[in-house]
Parts: structure tokens; sequence; C-alpha cells
């Protein structure tokens, strides 16, 4: 496995403009047409065989070896966020409002490097590796649409492997364990009808802003006085929006949030409740609650045996591997994980003389790009040692 790290360190300069070309050209979900054109123009480069339009935006490549054997997916997402980058990098962003804060550049342009690796070593081994370049992961379930239009199939998979970013883990380490990874996610939103008026005379409207008022504190008792302690569960409120103007009641309010669990049945009874809730205190204060669920990512839960190859794949390089904690971000990688055994692994990419992280999700995110290299041996190296396994 050592010459799988030597060759990722010899391309170490390619990954790194591959993954610089991304971050400035970042696209949101489902519009990744740009970084799926590039992606495309390098498997093609590369002699790889590709499909494009999959899942809308998304991309299959796939790279046969030199005799029969079991299928292995490696996975990279592509989309962007909305989000204004606060950089003076080079290659910071050129769409206005969008950013790559969350490592999906980095994602993409490893498993281009994996490819390359695969692909010149192609002859050595048996079985496919399939590369799923997929769009949408924030929020958008692009696996969900890329497993419709046939992900898993032609060749059927056996296996499935993922990086993700960890800006709190030092480059030069990874992270790989069995079991709970990440949680299970929703988002909802609650919309409250009342009746608007004048602000002096609140006596003949239905104030939308107080009963939204109500509802947000309501919900902060269904964790607390009803999941079994010990169970984690999260719901947070994000945003709260109603009205224009300091002296006018509005005639709605709007209240979105998420909920995030390890346990599907805890997810499902707080959904409920959740509507239940808001709906009660609406109805007793004269106003309606509506409430709908807009995306449901399940767990994502490691297979105990895929994790520990993985990892072993991953030492043998010598790459440091620890097994961390869960966490309560979410991945809808953990669609793939419910039909096929695999594991997602955290790659560390903070750099030792940085005083603090740089967290995802947020305007200052960066990585340390000598992290990128370790990734796509990473990636090459998970899929090399599942096929000889």
């Amino acid at each position: 496995m050592r010459e799988i790290l030597s060759a990722a360190q010899s391309i170490a300069g390619e990954v790194v403009a591959d993954r610089r070309a991304i971050h400035a050209h970042p696209e949101l979900a489902y519009r990744e047409r740009e970084t799926a054109a590039f992606v495309e123009a390098r498997l093609g480069k590369l002699g790889i065989e590709f499909r494009g339009g999959v899942g809308e935006t998304g991309v299959i490549g796939l790279v046969r070896g030199g005799r029969p054997g079991h299928t292995v997916l490696l996975r990279a997402d592509m989309d962007a966020l909305p989000i204004t980058e606060e950089s003076d990098a080079t290659y910071t962003s050129q769409n206005s409002g969008v950013m790559h804060a969350c490592g999906h550049d980095g994602h993409t342009a490893m498993l281009l490097g994996a490819a390359r690796i695969l692909q010149e070593r192609r002859a050595q081994f048996a079985g496919v590796v399939k590369l799923m370049f997929q769009p949408a992961e924030e929020g958008g379930a692009g696996a969900v649409k890329m497993i419709n239009d046939g992900l898993l199939d032609d060749p059927p998979v056996n296996a499935a492997f993922a990086i993700h970013v960890n800006h709190e883990t030092p480059t030069g380490t990874m992270i790989a364990r069995g079991g709970p990874l990440m949680a299970g996610a929703n988002s909802f939103t609650i919309a409250v009808t009342g009746r608007g008026g004048h602000a002096s005379r609140p006596q003949h409207a239905i104030d939308p802003v107080v009963v939204a008022s109500q509802i947000v504190v309501a919900l902060q008792t269904l964790v607390s006085r009803e999941v079994e302690p010990g169970v984690p569960a999260v719901i947070t409120l994000g945003a709260l929006q109603a009205g224009t103007a300091f002296n006018v009641i509005p005639d709605r309010a709007k209240i979105m949030g998420t909920i995030r669990t390890y346990d599907d049945g805890v997810m499902e009874r707080l959904e409920a409740r959740i509507e239940a809730l808001a709906k009660g205190v609406a109805s007793a204060l004269r106003a309606e609650a509506e409430v709908e669920i807009h995306m449901h990512y399940p767990p994502t839960i490691n297979n105990e045996a895929m994790a520990e190859l993985a990892g072993g794949a991953i030492r043998g390089l010598g790459i440091n591997v620890v097994q961390g904690s869960p966490i309560m971000a979410a991945e809808d990688f953990s669609f793939v994980l419910q039909r096929v055994p695999g594991a997602m692994l955290g790659l560390g990419v903070r750099k030792p003389g940085w005083a603090q992280a740089k967290p995802v999700h947020t305007a200052q995110f960066d990585l340390d790009e000598d992290a990128l290299p370790l990734g796509a041996a990473a990636y090459a190296a998970m899929a090399l040692e599942f096929l000889s396994s």
C-alpha cells in the first residue's frame, strides 16, 4: 500500500490544481453542470468510461480491472453552499454568494486522483471500481436520485466507501469507526397563520408572531421531556420569519428547523410530536399551523467489517487512524449504506500551524491541501483492499 501513497504524492500538484479549479467555480445543488463537465473531461482524458446526467447532474465512472470480480463504489459529492466566501486565496469563489464551504471540492479532486491511480493499475486487480460523483448532498438527497438512476446496478455494487473532510482533525490522521457515524436529519417548516392588523389594536388581530414564539418555546420540551435521557437527539430552530414593519401585526409567520438523531424511531416520534404540538399551541391561541417535512436523511451507519477493512487499508499507507466519535451532522451517503455494506471515513484537514480550526459551513472554511493526496491514496487503497479480499 505504500506504493499507492507514493503514487498519490507524485500527482499531488494535479489533485491540488483540480481542487482549486473546482473551488473557484462552486455550484449549488442540481446546478453542478460545470463541475460535472470538469469531471467528465478528466475521466475522458484518463480513458475511463463514464455516464453523465445521473440523478440530474451526477457522473458515474467505471474503472474495470484486468479480471472479473466484485464491484466497489467510491463516492465524492460536488455541490457547494449558499455562503459568501471570506478569503484572500487566489482561487476564492468567483460565483457570488456560493462557496465550497464543506470540502466537496476536495472530495471530488481526491476521487479524480484515485481514479488516475486505479486506472494506471487496472491490469493488477480483479473487479470494477465504480466512481460516484454526486450532486446535491446538501439537503437535496442527490444520492437517492443517483440510486434511482441505476447507480448500484450494472454492475451491481458489493461495497461502498466515502471520505469526508474533518476540520477538527489534523492532517495525517483519518477517522474510521464502525456503527453510527452521523445522525439522521430532517428539515421542516411550520407555517403559522393568524390575522393581521394594526399594532395598536391587537384585540382585533390574531398575532402569528406571538403564536410562533410560543411554539418555539414549547418545542424545547420535546427532547428534554420526551426523549429518553442518554439517547442523542437535537431539535434546532434556525429561522423565525414574520412581518415587515414595527407597527403592523402580520398575517403569517414561519419557523424553520431540523431534527438530528441516530435512531429512526426517535426521528419519527419527534416529527409526529412537532406537528401535534405546533397545531395544538396554534389552536389554543386561535391561529392555525401547518407542518411540512422537506428532507429526511437516515443516520449514517458504518458496517463494522467494512470500517475495519478500510481502516486497515489506510494504516497500510502509513496514515494514522483513530476511531473518533459520532457527530450530529448528517450525510446522504446514508442512503447508499442502507443498501450496500460500506463505510464513510473522516479525513483530517486541519493544518498543524493553524491556531484554530476553520469549520465547515462557515465563510472562513479552508482545508490543508497537504491532506488531498492522502485522501486520494485512501480512496484507492480502500478499493484495492476490498477487491483483493
